[in-house]
C-alpha cells in the first residue's frame, strides 16, 4: 500500500494555533452551557431542557441491562411494557422512549446496570471518550490536536445524550487505522461495531478495495460470535424479537412525518429530503444515491495504488460514513471533527473559517433543523468533496510530473 505524505503538509502557524484555541474554547463554552442547562431538574426529577432524564439515551442502555438482569428481556421488545417499566424505574412523568438497539449492545448495558445509573453514566461517558483517544492515536496528531477532538462539540453533544457516538467512532476509526498491520484486531473492532450496524456500511468496501481478507474474515467471525454468544446468554428469542419488533419500530421512526422532535439533530440525506417536503420514495431514492456515492468514493480511496496516505484514507472514510447512512444524528458526527483536526494539522490551504464551521456544526445543528432547513448532511458532503478533489488534483500533478521527458526540477528563483 502506498504511504505518501500530503503534498502541502505543514505545521500550523502561530496565528493558526491562536485561532484554533479560540475556536476550541468557543465550542467548549457552547457545550458547557448546554450541559449546565440540561442538569437543571424540575420537581419530577426531569431535565427542564429535555423533559426527560438528563442522560436521555443512556437511560435506555442502562434500563435495558437492568431488565435483562431481572429476567425481563422480553420487556425491551414490547413497547407499552417497556415504557411502563421505565416509568416505574425513574418517574411516572417520563416521556415516551423506545428500545432501539440489537441485543448485542447488552454486552455493555448489563455490566453498566450493576452500578447506579449516574455512576454508570460517568463510566460510560468517560470510558468511551478514552476509547476514542486511543483510537485516534495512530493518526499521529499532536496532543493538542487530540485534545481538540476529545472536546469537540460532537463529543459534548454525545455526552449530553449519553449516546454511543464516541464508542462507534473509536471502533470505526480504530479498526480502519489498524487494518493494514493488525487485521485481526481491526476485525474484532468491526465485529463490535455491529451494535450500530448502519454506521459501518463502508467498512466491508474499504477492506475489499484494499484486499484485506484477514480483516474481512476476522470481522465476519467476530460479528457472528457476538450474535451467537448473546443468543446463548439471552435466549434466541431476543434476536427474533429484535427482528420482528424493534426493527419495524425503528423503520417507523425513520419514516415518521417531518418534523419530529428527535429530528432536530438529524444529519442525513434522507432527512434533508423530508425537510424539503419530499415523500418517502424520493427520500429513499436520494439516500440510495448518497449511499452509493459514499461507497464508490470509499472503495476508490482504499485502492492500494491511490496516492493517499493511510491516515487520510481513515479520516475521509469517517466523513463518508455519515453520508452512507439514512439514520444519523449530530452525536454520530465525531468523525467529522477528527477529519477537521487532521486537515487543520496538515493542510495550510484549507480555509480555517470553513473548518471552524464544520467543527462547530453539531452544536448548532438543532437550531438549523428546527428552522426547517435540515441541511446537516451538506457538511460531510462538502468536506468529503473537498478532500476527494484534493486527492484527484494531487494524483494529476504526480502523473504530469512523471511524464517522460518532462522537466520535473523546480524553476530557479
Amino acid at each position: 500500500m502506498i504511504a505518501m505524505a500530503p503534498a502541502n503538509e505543514t505545521a500550523p502557524s502561530r496565528s493558526d494555533l491562536r485561532f484554533a484555541a479560540l475556536v476550541v474554547c468557543t465550542g467548549i463554552l457552547i457545550g458547557l452551557r448546554y450541559h449546565l442547562a440540561l442538569w437543571v431538574l424540575d420537581e419530577r426529577g426531569l431535565s427542564v431542557v429535555s423533559h426527560g432524564m438528563p442522560y436521555w439515551d443512556f437511560t435506555n442502555l442502562w434500563a435495558g441491562g437492568r431488565m435483562t438482569l431481572d429476567g425481563h428481556i422480553a420487556f425491551l421488545f414490547d413497547l407499552d411494557t417497556y415504557r411502563a417499566t421505565l416509568r416505574q424505574m425513574f418517574s411516572s412523568d417520563l416521556p415516551n422512549q423506545e428500545w432501539s438497539y440489537p441485543p448485542s449492545i447488552l454486552a455493555f448495558g448489563v455490566p453498566l446496570s450493576l452500578l447506579p445509573i449516574f455512576p454508570a453514566y460517568l463510566v460510560w461517558t468517560f470510558g468511551t471518550v478514552l476509547c476514542l483517544w486511543l483510537a485516534v492515536w495512530p493518526l499521529q496528531l499532536s496532543k493538542l490536536a487530540k485534545a481538540a477532538i476529545m472536546l469537540c462539540p460532537a463529543v459534548l453533544i454525545n455526552a449530553a445524550f449519553g449516546q454511543n457516538g464516541a464508542l462507534t467512532t473509536a471502533l470505526f476509526i480504530g479498526g480502519l487505522a489498524a487494518a493494514p498491520k493488525r487485521p485481526i484486531l481491526a476485525g474484532l473492532f468491526f465485529g463490535v461495531l455491529t451494535v450500530k450496524p448502519h454506521l459501518g456500511i463502508l467498512v466491508p468496501f474499504c477492506l475489499l478495495a484494499s484486499g484485506n481478507w484477514r480483516a474481512i474474515l476476522a470481522a465476519a467471525l467476530s460479528s457472528a460470535a457476538l450474535v451467537i454468544l448473546t443468543g446463548l446468554l439471552l435466549g434466541p428469542g431476543a434476536w427474533v424479537l429484535f427482528w420482528t419488533q424493534t426493527r419495524p419500530l425503528m423503520t417507523a421512526i425513520l419514516e415518521a412525518p417531518y418534523p419530529q422532535p428527535y429530528q432536530s439533530n438529524a444529519a442525513t440525506m434522507f432527512f434533508l429530503a423530508r425537510a424539503s417536503g419530499f415523500g418517502l420514495t424520493a427520500a429513499y431514492t436520494l439516500q440510495t444515491i448518497a449511499t452509493a456515492a459514499a461507497i464508490a468514493a470509499a472503495f476508490w480511496i482504499w485502492l492500494p495504488w491511490r496516492q493517499v496516505e493511510h491516515r487520510e484514507r481513515v479520516v475521509l472514510a469517517a466523513v463518508l460514513a455519515t453520508l452512507a447512512t439514512p439514520y444519523g444524528y449530530s452525536y454520530d458526527t465525531i468523525g467529522l471533527a477528527v477529519a477537521v483536526v487532521y486537515l487543520f494539522s496538515t493542510r495550510s490551504t484549507m480555509p480555517r473559517i470553513y473548518l471552524t464551521l464544520v467543527w462547530l456544526y453539531p452544536a448548532i445543528a438543532h437550531l438549523i433543523n428546527n428552522a426547517g432547513l435540515g441541511i446537516g448532511v451538506l457538511v460531510p458532503l462538502s468536506l468529503s468533496a473537498w478532500m476527494l478533489t484534493d486527492i484527484i488534483s494531487r494524483e494529476r500533478r504526480i502523473a504530469v510530473a512523471a511524464t517522460p521527458g518532462r522537466n520535473t526540477q523546480p524553476p530557479e528563483a
